[in-house]
């Protein structure tokens, strides 16, 4: 860095929360401060990140902060100049619709992006829905892999789920997928009825919220127990031994 060039600001990585819930019930102290200071944000939904801003209590006046959208339409050569105030030597925040940036999120490639052109990276503490179902179904957490989102309709799904019944039986790593609420019950249908009775099965819903339910049990038992409603509830399915 050349004398009097400004040292760079920081990228952090600010947790949102997974629902309704007091910031503070969830979030670290740490990072509600960090969050509370910060200026600029890049967020994948302006209106999201306002809310949360606003429960949060942001040390400044909502209308004073710049909001800068990254979501999965924005072009690639749209990416680093967003970086621009952090490279210019002021601290800027990453903010998801739900839990920690840049994990099923387009906020990854901001955080390449600030790799190649020497911001710092700071990530925050705070939920991961991902984390929290795979600490909570008793699985394999030693290896695991994250597949986003299945094919919707009933025949790829179902061809889906066969590889990743395969994959749990071939090398014992738990297989985590989601999918839109409100095909909760019909992504429910086809693991029941596609996998082995063997397997285990675990939906993990409303995460770090008063509501949270998480049931993990074979899909033999799932089969013999009363289902409880997961319809239009924000969920993490698991697959695994």
């Amino acid at each position: 860095m050349s004398a009097g060039q400004r040292e760079p600001g920081r990228l952090y990585l600010v947790p949102n929360l997974l629902g309704i819930v007091p910031p503070d019930a969830v979030l670290p102290q740490k990072t509600i401060d960090i969050a509370r200071g910060l200026r600029r944000f890049v967020v994948e939904t302006p209106k999201v990140a306002r809310q949360f801003l606003k429960t949060l209590g942001s040390d400044h006046a909502l209308q004073a902060l710049q909001l800068s959208e990254l979501n999965e339409h924005t072009p690639p050569d749209r990416i680093e100049p967003l970086l621009g105030p952090a490279i210019a030597g002021e601290d800027v925040g990453l903010l998801s619709d739900a839990g920690c940036p840049a994990v099923a999120d387009p906020g990854a490639a901001l955080v390449a992006a600030a790799h190649r052109v020497g911001v710092p990276v700071v990530p925050l503490v705070g939920p991961s829905a991902l984390l929290l179902g795979l600490t909570a179904s008793g699985m394999n957490g030693q290896a695991f892999a994250f597949h986003g989102y299945l094919p919707a309709k009933p025949q790829p799904r179902a061809l889906a789920l066969k590889a990743l019944a395969h994959d749990v039986a071939r090398t014992g790593a738990t297989q985590l997928f989601i999918e839109t609420p409100y095909r909760n019950e019909a992504m429910i249908d086809a693991v029941l009825s596609t996998c082995s009775s063997t397997l285990r099965f675990c939906v993990a819903a409303d995460l770090s919220l008063p509501s949270e339910q998480i049931v993990s049990r074979s899909i033999a038992d799932w089969g013999k127990a009363s289902r409880p409603a997961f319809a239009r509830r924000p969920a993490i399915f698991l697959l695994g031994r």
